[in-house]
């Protein structure tokens, strides 16, 4: 067991309990808190203990994770506690948020006398606990090597450096690609229903699809080096392509709200200028908000 053998967790939804069962079943003594007393009932009956208070789960142990909805939450939380009980406190904190935001709640960590480690956890809460999960962490690495073995407990740790926002900035990267391949296998789902198919039908295809593995290795060095050269796509044959999607959505009477979307996109791409070089070419577009 790490030599931090008990710790607190703040925020009891799905992942935190995850959490916070991970921590029991390697022995640790768990304070918890929730807003929601009864959240805790299962960690109680398996010896975890519970806060009266946020502020009494703070000053129970120096490793403090918190699992809540956003910043906000935390502040709503942490804020109505003394101050004093933050003091000497590291604050994993795994709550979704923005960058900016999570520079900032490390710094009105760090007046109060705490550490904030940011965390972004690529797993659903099946997947802590295990050593094939994954979690990026950024913040003072001293305090992240102090406490790996904890944080392991949950994942792998990969500590990507100081900057406490960075942690939040590849966790959010994640997700845009993760949700936006997701629905987009969702509209599929709904398309292909309206032709009598089951999702069981073209899961064969799915797969194949969303396995974006070459394509991504073929378009990163070309992306790097601003190469949008037109020799192996091109954005017109896209627009054409997004069109078809579109029509064969709205045509079968399924929402086409997100090929429009993406249909949109292209054709900023075409008014750039883009029509004759690849696909690859709205990364420049999206670099900018739509006027």
């Amino acid at each position: 067991m790490s030599k931090t053998a008990s710790v607190t967790v703040i925020g009891l939804g799905p992942m935190g309990q995850a959490m916070a069962h991970a921590y029991l079943d390697r022995g640790y003594r768990v304070t918890v808190w929730n807003r929601a007393p009864a959240r805790a009932d299962a960690l109680v009956a398996r010896g975890a203990v519970r806060a009266a208070s946020a502020g009494e789960a703070l000053a129970a142990n120096e490793l403090v994770v918190l699992s809540l909805t956003d910043y906000d939450a935390m502040y709503a939380v942490l804020g109505g506690a003394d101050p004093a009980a933050l003091a000497g406190r590291v604050l994993v904190n795994l709550t979704s948020d923005t960058p900016d935001k999570a520079r900032a709640a490390a710094a009105w960590a760090a007046e109060r006398g705490a550490t904030q480690l940011t965390g972004g956890v690529l797993t659903p809460p099946s997947g802590i606990g295990s050593p094939d999960s994954s979690t990026f962490y950024s913040g003072p690495r001293e305090v992240f090597e102090a406490h790996r073995a904890a944080l392991e407990v949950l994942s792998a740790a990969d500590h990507k450096g100081e900057d406490p926002g960075l942690a939040a900035l590849l966790y959010q990267l994640n997700m845009v690609m993760f949700w936006t391949a997701l629905t987009s296998y969702w509209q599929a789902v709904a398309m292909a229903g309206a032709h009598g198919l089951k999702a069981a039908d073209i899961l064969p295809y799915a797969k194949n699809a969303l396995d974006l593995t070459r394509f991504l290795e073929f378009y990163t060095p070309r992306v790097d080096a601003g190469d949008h050269t037109g020799d192996v796509d091109r954005l017109a044959m896209g627009v054409a392509s997004v069109e078809h999607v579109l029509h064969t959505a709205t045509d079968a009477g399924v929402d086409g709200a997100l090929p429009a979307a993406l249909l949109g996109i292209f054709r900023r791409g075409m008014a750039a200028g883009h029509g004759a070089d690849s696909g690859s070419s709205l990364v420049e577009v999206l670099k900018r908000p739509a006027a």
